[in-house]
């Protein structure tokens, strides 16, 4: 075997293939994680990870495809160079890689190649990822048979594309939801909700539609001074959309114009109500009761809502009435671990190696400093789900949360 092969560890070829397939400057949207056992300090024992290869890596996250759990997994779009034949389709596909390194024992090809066939119980694409000069032609020869890709890298980082696979057709589950909706538009990012009061997010699609400049017309009537973070929490809400010429109306932002002009007449009549609620702490539902609800429904549309909302319900079945941000956390953990961990936990390497264990299991005391948590959820949209009625009470932001006394119960439990 090479002096390639054994200077790259399993953590270095899984940082090269990460890069290869989800770059940093792709304009489409992807999300991947690598497995929480890569953010440990030290692989093997006395060949620490290094500090830019870790970073590379995250965030982390145990998610589980097939019968195991890949070393990364992800989804995006896939150059052409990297599948036997074009993506059909406008879902991207779900992407396991198993990568191997070298050990004391060699390089093992042949297991990394089964293992990520078994992914392809889940995933509509896998690869095995491992140093070039370890990789036989029996190894391709049996991955071509398999459907799987290979990825020789090589001691410079260089990734070359030594067998394509086919893309198999969607196979859904739990875990692999949680890294479609973080790569959707409406995947939870640091960026995602900057505003936390629903009228927001109403007014914009209805500035856009109206005739004028819509940052002009947000501020005329007093809807929203932010008008960038209106217009991005507009379209992870999912009410407006990119065209090729800017901004469009989704089909849910074309029905609250459609509600604003059949309640109001015009939309210029819709924003100057609008003015009425400027600086109002009061919950929105009560305040403006209509409107309140039509915030319900484009809030409740949005994919973590629904989650979040039926394992209160069960909580609330389950005799948990007052559930605090760590009760709820721990148990949605339980049943939606991936998602749990995307939803309300911030995806640097830091936080989420003091939250995670190597094995993906959760560590409790962590979860008592507020600062671990994704301000978009536990602020933001907390803050949306109490002005909608959903929700008891309103969020905080991250820097003054006390998630022992940081109460998410249902406002109305059935």
């Amino acid at each position: 075997m090479s002096s390639a092969a054994r200077s790259l560890s399993e953590p270095q070829v899984l940082a090269h293939a990460k890069r290869r397939l989800f770059p940093t400057n792709e304009k489409r949207r992807s999300y991947a994680v690598a497995d929480t056992q890569f953010a440990r300090d030290e692989w093997l024992p006395g060949r620490p990870i290094r500090p830019d290869v870790r970073d590379r890596l995250a965030p982390f996250n145990h998610v589980q495809i097939g019968g195991g759990y890949p070393d990364l997994v992800g989804v995006g779009r896939l150059e052409s160079d990297l599948l036997a034949v074009d993506r059909l389709g406008e879902e991207p596909p779900l992407i396991a890689i198993e990568a191997k390194g070298e050990t004391s024992n060699g390089v093992d090809t042949h297991l990394g190649i089964a293992q990520a066939h078994d992914r392809l119980h889940e995933a509509n694409v896998a690869y095995v990822a491992a140093p070039a000069a370890a990789i036989s032609a029996t190894d391709r020869t049996l991955a071509r048979e398999l459907n799987v890709g290979v990825l020789g890298v090589d001691s410079t980082g260089d990734v070359a594309v030594l067998e394509r696979p086919r893309v198999v057709g969607n196979r859904t589950s739990t875990e692999a939801t949680a890294l479609r909706f973080q790569a959707s538009a409406q995947g939870v990012a640091d960026a995602s909700f900057g505003l936390n009061h629903p009228k927001n997010y109403l007014g914009y699609p209805l500035a856009h539609y109206a005739d004028g400049d819509t940052a002009s017309l947000l501020s005329e009537y007093d809807v929203v001074g932010a008008v960038r973070d209106a217009k991005r929490g507009a379209r992870f809400l999912g009410l407006i959309d990119d065209g090729p010429n800017g901004p469009e109306l989704t089909s849910l932002g074309q029905e609250v114009v459609r509600f604003a002009l059949a309640r109001n007449g015009t939309v210029e009549a819709a924003l100057a109500e609008f003015q009425d609620w400027y600086r109002s702490r009061k919950r929105f539902v009560d305040l403006a009761p209509a409107w309140g609800r039509l915030a319900r429904r484009v809030v409740f549309d949005y994919e973590a809502t629904e989650l979040l909302v039926t394992e209160l319900q069960c909580m609330h079945d389950d005799g948990i009435t007052d559930p605090s941000l760590v009760d709820l956390v721990e148990y949605l953990h339980e049943l939606h671990p991936s998602f749990t961990i995307e939803l309300f936990v911030r995806g640097d390497e830091a936080v989420r190696s003091r939250v995670l264990t190597d094995d993906g299991a959760l560590r409790s005391a962590p979860l008592e400093d507020g600062t671990v948590y994704h301000s978009p959820t536990v602020f933001q949209l907390k803050a949306m789900l109490y002005h909608t009625g959903i929700l008891a009470e309103r969020g905080a932001e991250p820097h003054r949360l006390e998630p022992i006394e940081d109460r998410w119960a249902l406002r109305e439990a059935v």
